[in-house]
């Protein structure tokens, strides 16, 4: 009955008017036609904040003479696609913070080394339904489709999509049509339909935390249907993915930008600070300080500094020079990218396994710190990536690697019986130097 209701106030009190001036008539047959034709599509509208303040088809779909994704239906100029620059006019904060997030430049993913090795060495329909499902396609216009959107490109809902009307980004990645809840963004869920896997697993990583392992246990006590949502406040017993990146907490407003609680790049082959990385850490620790004291935060942060440090000094560092020597002198068998086994060693080194080693230090997941981490780190960069260098026979090289392990405390474990390893191990010069890592800038 309660839908039925809604329905009858709509139809008595009369429909909203947007920015386009929809018209009642045609909203009324918008409804109509799509509660027989599309029954469950109406029925998320309906029972959706936009229903409930009756934010009708139109105010979103309705389409301007120049949008070049525009085509009539049922008497009515319309879009298919409803970009941030639609959601906008009703919700300028939120899509301004979104175009200037690191979210909204995921397509640029289109023209990487990412890119380049779904679409070269598997093929395009891999690219579209892997890379471009997630991080957003560049979406075409193809004039003879029935809604002029091209189908290698539409549907597409990646965070990144680059739309017709030159807009970045979709908003309904994270708040799914057409409830579009809070709720729903709220949850990890929303975010682990893409930060998964070999080469980025968030979800996992937070799974296994004890975040994810008091959440998952006591979500009916996360208040996620709530107005306000502010951590410490409206609800205390655990955080999700958007209590730390993007939700209130006391002194702290919710922001769509994702990078502004960051101090980190942990995506590249070197992580480096990002700009303003202070004030961006002092964020984030706001919303630590709700659930653990500052002794607590800060500390958590002394680690994982070292443990980015570690990476990024004693096996990304070497790896990567040992990677420049090899391009700038020529010393690949075969030009195309990708087509030595080297190249694959080194990209998995820090793609996959650096990148689980310091994503599970950032959230306190161990087993991803360590064994899905450092450990594969570790074993591939001596035992796959050091041997494929060498093979290449070339003087340059197999110096650098000789004196890396005759002359760097850190790895000349590899020249040590186990009994002088064990006395060594945490005396002498190889102590200075890890304790260089633990340190505060």
């Amino acid at each position: 009955m309660k839908i039925y209701w809604q329905l009858f106030l709509l139809l008595v009190f009369g429909l909203a008017i947007s920015a386009r001036s929809a018209d009642p008539q045609v909203s009324g047959r918008c409804l109509t036609c799509h509660k027989e034709k599309s029954p469950g599509l109406y029925r998320q509208w309906l029972n959706s904040r936009h229903g409930l303040h009756k934010v009708v088809c139109l105010d979103c779909h309705s389409a301007g003479a120049d949008d070049k994704d525009g085509f009539m239906h049922e008497g009515a100029l319309i879009a298919t696609l409803v970009t941030p620059t639609d959601c906008g006019r009703c919700h300028e904060k939120e899509a301004n913070e979104m175009a200037n997030s690191h979210h909204a430049t995921a397509g640029l993913i289109l023209e990487s080394q990412d890119a380049y090795l779904a679409n070269v060495t598997a093929g395009e329909p891999a690219a579209i339904l892997g890379c471009e499902s997630c991080h957003g396609a560049k979406v075409k216009i193809d004039v003879g489709s029935p809604n002029r959107l091209s189908r290698k490109s539409w549907p597409n809902s990646g965070i990144g999509r680059i739309n017709p009307d030159g807009s970045r980004g979709s908003c309904n990645a994270c708040h799914t049509r057409h409830t579009f809840t809070k709720a729903q963004a709220r949850q990890p869920e929303a975010c682990s339909k893409c930060h998964l896997g070999p080469d980025h697993p968030q979800k996992e990583v937070y799974e296994e935390s004890k975040h994810g392992n008091t959440y998952y246990t006591n979500i009916d006590k996360m208040s996620l249907d709530a107005d306000e949502w502010v951590v410490g406040v409206d609800y205390f017993t655990a955080p999700t993915c958007a209590t730390c990146h993007m939700s209130a907490a006391p002194g702290l407003p919710f922001n769509h930008d994702v990078g502004q609680r960051i101090s980190w790049t942990l995506r590249p082959a070197i992580s480096v600070y990002k700009e303003d990385w202070r004030q961006k850490r002092s964020n984030m620790k706001k919303v630590c300080i709700n659930c653990h004291g500052t002794v607590f935060a800060d500390g958590h942060y002394y680690q994982f500094d070292a443990a980015v440090r570690l990476y990024n000094e004693k096996f990304a560092g070497p790896a990567g020079e040992i990677m420049r020597i090899i391009t700038e002198n020529r010393l690949l068998e075969n030009p195309a990218n990708f087509s030595n086994e080297i190249e694959w060693i080194y990209w998995e080194l820090w793609h996959h396994e650096g990148r689980r080693a310091r994503h599970g230090a950032s959230m306190m997941g161990p087993d991803y710190t360590w064994w899905h981490g450092f450990y594969d780190f570790v074993q591939h960069f001596y035992f796959k990536f050091l041997p494929e260098a060498r093979r290449l026979n070339n003087t340059e090289v197999n110096e650098y690697i000789d004196n890396l392990i005759e002359n760097d405390p850190m790895h000349s474990w590899l020249l040590m019986n186990t009994d002088k390893l064990k006395e060594d191990l945490h005396s002498g010069a190889i102590q200075k130097i890890y304790e260089e890592m633990f340190k505060s800038d």
